[in-house]
């Protein structure tokens, strides 16, 4: 029986079927678990996560679309991989940050009650030994970060962020149409906008490492990358 036949087939309720496809599947998702080794987590919890991937792509995928099914599935587990991954380094910075803005919120009153004043950076470095960047970037936590990981829909309880209308469209000829329009965005944008874009979300450097490049501050990256960013919002209409 053929993929069609048996996606038909799950579509209707048919788990033998369903789990036919998961099985004829499986090396596809181990290809793809591979590509994300070294990353800190183990191969086998990612072949899990890229398993409710293949299934998603079943459950999605439809019949009429004029492409195979590996070709459609492809995209769906690797964006499962990548939004584990990347919510789960988020969530360990953000806790990471948080940890030290509250200590640095301590230190303020600290030095408010002794000396009339805020620490200044390098005080609140030697105090807490910490990087100069970690206490920047901590700073920053107190504002709300516009990024293309933003929660910009919430249905039935599972989030659609700003990248995954770009990255998960209904169809190829949908997919195209928001990759050109991500394209003219960015365009749009000068030429060290551009940089920024490309660099954070093309190459995955931090913005430590964008702002060395550059010859900027940490903070005026992060502050460019939010300005950037709620301008492609509102331009994709999100």
């Amino acid at each position: 029986m053929d993929t069609i036949e048996l996606i038909k087939r799950s579509k209707e309720g048919d788990k033998e079927a369903r789990n036919q496809i998961v099985t004829e599947n499986i090396g596809l998702v181990w290809s793809i678990v591979r590509r994300f080794a070294g990353r800190g987590h183990e191969m086998e919890d990612l072949f899990q996560i890229g398993s409710i991937g293949l299934i998603k792509a079943i459950d999605k995928f439809d019949i009429s679309y004029d492409v195979k099914f590996s070709t459609y599935a492809v995209p769906m587990i690797t964006g499962e991989i990548k939004r584990f991954l990347r919510d789960d380094g988020m969530l360990k910075v953000s806790r990471s940050l948080k940890e030290i803005a509250v200590k640095i919120k301590g230190l303020r009153e600290k030095y408010s009650n002794l000396y009339g004043r805020d620490p200044t950076i390098d005080e609140l470095v030697d105090e807490l030994g910490v990087e100069k960047e970690d206490i920047l970037m901590a700073l920053e936590t107190g504002a709300e970060v516009e990024s293309l990981y933003k929660t910009i829909y919430q249905g039935d309880g599972s989030p659609i962020y700003l990248i995954d209308k770009l990255a998960e469209t209904k169809d190829e000829s949908e997919n195209i149409v928001d990759k050109l329009a991500l394209r003219e965005i960015i365009a749009s944008l000068d030429e060290r906008e551009q940089e920024i874009i490309k660099l954070r979300y093309f190459k995955d450097r931090t913005q430590t490492d964008i702002a060395k490049e550059l010859g900027i501050s940490q903070v005026q990256v992060s502050r460019m990358e939010k300005r950037i960013l709620k301008i492609m919002k509102e331009r994709l209409g999100a």
